[in-house]
Formats: structure tokens, C-alpha cells, sequence
């Protein structure tokens, strides 16, 4: 495979929207997140009032990759190779005398099963996106609460979370304004939600008048997808995509055949008949990618269209697009922003207002770097005081680096770039630092470049 990707070799744009297309304001809608379940779990389910208070800082808590055992109500932070970094029980971090006493120095036992990335499981649940991490909150504060009341050893808690989930985010919510959640986002837009900057607006515009096809492909419903796109790109938002996809269901849309999930017109925002073929562009609801990848043949005239899409899941975008589907995948991952950005040597050449694009861009999110947690990208293992550190990548890093193309912060990192900018593509033979874009996390440089970790 050659080392360089650029854009300007695709044929294909498709874009999540939910964090990559339209970016949120983090502390706003963590906290309206968190209120959704809460509400529910203390309503609907009795549980401890008290869920319904946060703290300023426990929102600290919230930090990518965390897996959660259902079962044992303990939070892990993974190794590469399955062995765990750091653990909590409830909100109380584990020492790391405990965490080698409890899962030594061996692969997690449901390692194999999440890392293989394909199934999803009661026995635990892996938070990688910013829709899911407040729920880790609430949960690990749902067990702080069973074991103050009831001394539990065995936790199920679980299905009232899944139940919490399933009324905020249902199909029909936004329409009959149930839940928390939407009905508070369709009131107050410009509290939760940022603007696309006019750079991506226009670098959209420019993808399209260089004859690139561009589908919007979003698990969210058409009615929650239409507000979304009209505040952050304006009422004519259609004009930017040739496609339009929600309901995705993703990843189902990547690995399901098209009897397992059709495509379904939408009348009204309601779902109509599925549809045999996928014969035209347009705006439609559900589908697979085998189909679309069909359709896109046609209009490209290709055997073989080459497909980039850009994602912020790793689970529901970059591992099945990758995986199922072949496609070039663009990573995003707003924690480049909560590093200062160090300028590595090669960039020296780029044009100053590039270089100087990220300097002041400090993070406005709760949580970049969890202090609980430390960095998403690297940690050091538990061992005894004396012992020497040894530090390792976390299983969310290798992640990166073994299924996306490239990572960047945002969309607007690479909107000022010329179509035909030769990225540094992830890869089994370059370093670990190759494929981030416009540099990589401190974390990952060498020690005398790093900053200290706590």
C-alpha cells in the first residue's frame, strides 16, 4: 500500500454528521446528556435522587475508550494488548495495587470479544463517542449509590441504562417531543450546537465542483438530522450532499446485506416501503452499504469508485467502513485538540497561517484529558512504587492506527489544504505518529518531546 492518501484520489465523500459534520458544544451537552438518563433512572426506575446533581468537575470522570464490565460495575481503561492500565469500581479509582490484584497482568476476559469490535454485549459496554461517555458518568455514579444502599456485589443496572437510552433517543422523540433531549435542543440550537465554520462550508462546496459525490450518512433520524444541518450549514443544506442517509443504524449499515436492512423512502419524516435497488440520488432512511456502493458505481461511472468517510465512532464509522466496506476512513478525534500542538520538523515548509492555525485553539471541552484517566493515547502500567515505568499505547490508540487512514482534530484542520495534499497514511511500517494530522498527540512523541503524565 502507498504511504500517501490524498482526497483528490477519492471519488467518494461521505461524512458522519453527529460530532464531525456538526460539532457541539461539549460542557453544554454533556451535562443535557447526563440530565436525560438521570431524569429518567431516578423517575422511572427509583433510583437515588441524588443522581440528579452533578458536581462541576465529576464530568472529569468521562473519558473516551473506557469499557464498563455491566456485571462487576468496574470502568477499565485497556492496554493495546487487553491487560488493564487503570480501573475504577463505581467513580473510585482503583490504586494500582488493586488493579494488579484484581486483573493482574493478563488480557481482560472479554478482551477477544471487544476487540474484535463486531459484537456488542450485556456483559459490557465500550464508550466512544461523546453521545455515550455521560452515561458512563451515571452509571459508575449508579453503582457508588447501590453499593451505599444495598452493599451489592453483583450489579443490574444495565437494562434501566439501555432503557434510559432507548426513550431519550427513539425514533419518534423528537416528533412528539418526548424525553429530555430533544425537545431541549429543538428550543435552545445555539446552546448545544456550533456553526459549521464557513472554511468547511466552502471546502465542502469546492469537493463538489471538483465532480466528488458527497453522502451524509448519520444514525440520526431525519427530523433530528434536518435541524442539525439547517442551523450549522443553513436551510439550503441539501445542496451540499448528491445523498442523503438517516437512520443508518450503523454500523448494521456496514455489515448487513440489503434483505437485512433495505433502504426505505421517507414521506414526512415517516419511513415508507424498503426499496428493492437504490436506482437515484436523493434523501432516504435505513439501507446497507452494498447497495449504495452499487449506485455510486453508476454514477461514477467506475468499477471500482474509490470511498473516503469521516466518522468520530470508531465502533459504529471507522471500524466497519474499514472493515466491511474497504473504504479510506477519516478518523475524528477533537482530543488532538487538547494537546498543545508541538509543530514536528517536516511541517517547517507549510505555509505560516497553517502552521499557525492551531496555536491558540485551546480546548473548550470538559474533557480532553481526564485527570482520573490520564491520556487517551498512552499510559504507563500498574506496577509496584519501585519498579521502573514502562509506558504503553492504549487499546484505543492501536485502534487508530490499525483502521483509519488518517486522524484529525476537526474538519476544519484540513479544509484550507489543496485537494491534492499528500497526507502521511497510518500503517504497519511507518511510526505510530505517521497518520496525525496536523501533528501528533504529545502523548505518543518520544519522552524529551512529551510532557509528563500523571
Amino acid at each position: 500500500m502507498q504511504q500517501h492518501f490524498s482526497l483528490a484520489d477519492c471519488d467518494v465523500m461521505g461524512f458522519d454528521l453527529d460530532h464531525t459534520l456538526c460539532r457541539y458544544h461539549l460542557p453544554q451537552s454533556a451535562r443535557l446528556i447526563y440530565d436525560s438518563f438521570a431524569q429518567y433512572l431516578v423517575a422511572e426506575k427509583g433510583y437515588d435522587k441524588d443522581l440528579l446533581t452533578l458536581a462541576p468537575d465529576s464530568l472529569d470522570f468521562c473519558c473516551k475508550g473506557l469499557v464498563l464490565d455491566t456485571e462487576e460495575g468496574d470502568f477499565l481503561k485497556l492496554a493495546e494488548d487487553g491487560t488493564v492500565l487503570r480501573a475504577s469500581h463505581g467513580t473510585k479509582s482503583m490504586t494500582s495495587e488493586e488493579v494488579l490484584e484484581t486483573y493482574g497482568r493478563r488480557e481482560w476476559k472479554h478482551f477477544n470479544t471487544v476487540s474484535g469490535m463486531v459484537s456488542r454485549s450485556a456483559k459490557y459496554y465500550l464508550y466512544d463517542n461523546y453521545f455515550d461517555l455521560p452515561g458512563a458518568l451515571l452509571c459508575a455514579r449508579a453503582v457508588d449509590s447501590l453499593n451505599q444502599h444495598d452493599g451489592q456485589k453483583k450489579y443490574d443496572f444495565w437494562k434501566d441504562m439501555v432503557a434510559a437510552i432507548q426513550h431519550n433517543y427513539k425514533i419518534s422523540a423528537f416528533k412528539e417531543d418526548c424525553g429530555v433531549y430533544f425537545p431541549e435542543v429543538k428550543n435552545h440550537p445555539d446552546k448545544y450546537l456550533q456553526r459549521c465554520p464557513e472554511s468547511v462550508k466552502k471546502w465542502l462546496k469546492q469537493l463538489k465542483s471538483a465532480g466528488k459525490i458527497l453522502l451524509l450518512i448519520t444514525s440520526s433520524h431525519s427530523d433530528y438530522c434536518r435541524l442539525l444541518c439547517e442551523y450549522i450549514l443553513g436551510n439550503d443544506f441539501e445542496e451540499y450532499f448528491d445523498i442523503v442517509i438517516t437512520n443508518a443504524l450503523k454500523p448494521g449499515f456496514f455489515s448487513h446485506t440489503p434483505n437485512q436492512r433495505p433502504f426505505r423512502t421517507l414521506e414526512n419524516d415517516e419511513e415508507q416501503e424498503a426499496l428493492l435497488s437504490l436506482d437515484k440520488p436523493g434523501w432516504y432512511s435505513q439501507g446497507n452499504a452494498i447497495q449504495l456502493y452499487e449506485l455510486l458505481k453508476k454514477m461514477t461511472g467506475k468499477l471500482d469508485p474509490k470511498v473516503v468517510y469521516f466518522g468520530d465512532s470508531m465502533h459504529s464509522d471507522i471500524f466497519p467502513a474499514h472493515h466491511y466496506s474497504n473504504w479510506e476512513t477519516v478518523f475524528i478525534l477533537e482530543e488532538l485538540l487538547g494537546d498543545k500542538v508541538t509543530v514536528p520538523a517536516e511541517t517547517e515548509s507549510e505555509p505560516l497561517e497553517k502552521k499557525g492555525k492551531y496555536e491558540g485553539d485551546q480546548p473548550k471541552a470538559p474533557y480532553f484529558v481526564s485527570k482520573q484517566w490520564g491520556s487517551f493515547f498512552m499510559d504507563r502500567l500498574p506496577g509496584l512504587e519501585s519498579a521502573e515505568e514502562t509506558f504503553v499505547r492504549t487499546w484505543s490508540c492501536k485502534c487508530i492506527s490499525t483502521y483509519s487512514t488518517i486522524a484529525i482534530p476537526t474538519l476544519e484542520a484540513i479544509a484550507d489544504l489543496p485537494l491534492d495534499y499528500r497526507f502521511t497514511r497510518f500503517s504497519s511500517n511507518s511510526s505510530a505518529t505517521a497518520g496525525y494530522y496536523p501533528s501528533p498527540p504529545r502523548a505518543l512523541l518520544p519522552n524529551e518531546e512529551s510532557v509528563t503524565m500523571k
